[in-house]
């Protein structure tokens, strides 16, 4: 079960909003919130959406065909757990050797590709993502391959 499971899609967009909002008045910030708000931090795209309670909650998609914010940003976040866990096994060295081979932001953006071409796959099959496919994919990277 992810840190999210539970939430409805105002509420979620609502901890985004408020993490932003803490981060740029200097407030404290529970670890979730903090984990949001550097998510958000580098992505200054978004932050201006963000920042914009009426706009943020009201988002409807990008009608440029675009990524969709919240989606990136939650990927974002859901690598950030599975680091922390190193769930699937493997993950967090896999990271590591993804960040000396092409930095932080773009080792996370290689994780998250596989992570949503993972989910795509399984929802399409109607099956659970399949990790050991997960991490095949990430580790593409690593070739150049991805």
């Amino acid at each position: 079960m992810t840190l999210f499971a539970s939430y409805t899609r105002e509420q979620l967009r609502q901890s985004y909003v408020d993490a932003w909002a803490k981060r740029i008045a200097g407030l404290p910030q529970s670890p979730l919130e903090i984990m949001i708000a550097d998510a958000i931090e580098r992505h200054p795209e978004y932050q201006v959406l963000i920042a914009d309670r009426t706009t943020a909650l009201n988002f409807e998609g990008p009608a440029d065909g675009n990524e969709n914010p919240y989606l990136h940003l939650g990927l974002h976040i859901a690598i950030r757990e599975q680091i922390s866990t190193d769930r699937p096994p493997g993950i967090r060295d896999l990271l590591f050797k993804l960040k000396m081979q092409l930095g932080e932001h773009p080792a996370e953006h290689c994780l998250m590709d596989a992570l949503a071409e993972t989910l795509w796959n399984a929802q399409r099959a109607g099956t659970a993502p399949e990790e050991a496919s997960y991490l095949a994919r990430a580790s593409r990277a690593l070739f150049g391959n991805i």
